[in-house]
């Protein structure tokens, strides 16, 4: 199984200005992140960055790093460009990490790249858990997809899918819904392909890149794993939960 893990980075962040490098455990964040990464199957592990500072912090730890432009309107796009400079082949298989998962799960990685790669069928791969609180399924911050008979995503949305009739908003419905969890595996060359995709209007309505694969018509296979993931970093409050975590 030989894929790529690419973990985009940028600087600017609204809620947790140079995230990136924010210190965790004596280390950036972003550090943090490929380390996580490198316990996977990968083959490569890289970070594709829009600063230099992001570059030389983790050149400083060993950690691969290409640096991109700053003026991409997504982490797709920046992951095109790091396909670019890497040299990557359109049949190959990347993984993307967020740069702000430092609790990642390295097997959640695999199961991300073996099931693209057992799924000709499908441009990209993703994961999905079990929803167990109501708090979770009404919550719009909490993605949700529901799936085909294959796994196969059908359709990725905020809100409250697939709705109970008879239960309403109350109760979880039988059997449980999914979560989506934000990790992608991608053939290389669809991820070339992706970024010059025309938006589509249910990803502009949702604010959910992933839609526009599926207007598009591509179709993207799910991992459901029995495993939440560990919190992510958006706020200085995650951030000391995570700092608090692995101290």
């Amino acid at each position: 199984m030989a894929f790529c893990v690419l973990i985009p980075a940028r600087m600017a962040s609204s809620r947790l200005p140079d995230k990136p490098l924010a210190d965790i455990a004596g280390l950036p964040m972003v550090v943090r992140v490929a380390q996580r990464a490198k316990l996977s199957a990968a083959t490569r592990v890289v970070v594709a960055a829009d600063d230099a500072r992001i570059v030389a912090a983790c050149q400083a730890h060993g950690v691969d790093a290409v640096l991109t432009r700053t003026d991409h309107p997504s982490g797709s796009d920046r992951l095109a460009e790091a396909c670019d400079l890497l040299g990557l082949k359109d049949t190959d298989v990347v993984v993307n990490v967020q740069g702000d998962e430092p609790l990642i799960d390295p097997a959640s990685i695999d199961a991300a790249a073996l099931l693209l790669q057992t799924r000709s069928d499908c441009s990209m791969s993703t994961l999905a858990h079990a929803i167990g609180s109501v708090e979770d399924f009404a919550n719009p911050n909490v993605v949700k997809v529901v799936l085909d008979a294959r796994n196969t995503a059908l359709y990725f949305s905020r809100a409250p899918i697939a709705w109970w009739r008879d239960g309403g908003i109350t109760t979880l419905p039988s059997p449980a819904p999914l979560r989506h969890v934000g990790l992608y595996g991608y053939r290389v060359g669809f991820l070339r392909e992706f970024p010059k995709l025309a938006q589509a209007p249910i990803e502009l309505t949702e604010s959910l890149e992933q839609l526009r694969a599926l207007w598009h018509g591509h179709r993207i296979a799910v991992h459901v794993t029995d495993h939440s993931p560990g919190p992510g970093v958006d706020t200085p409050e995650d951030l000391a939960r995570v700092r608090a975590l692995l101290r």
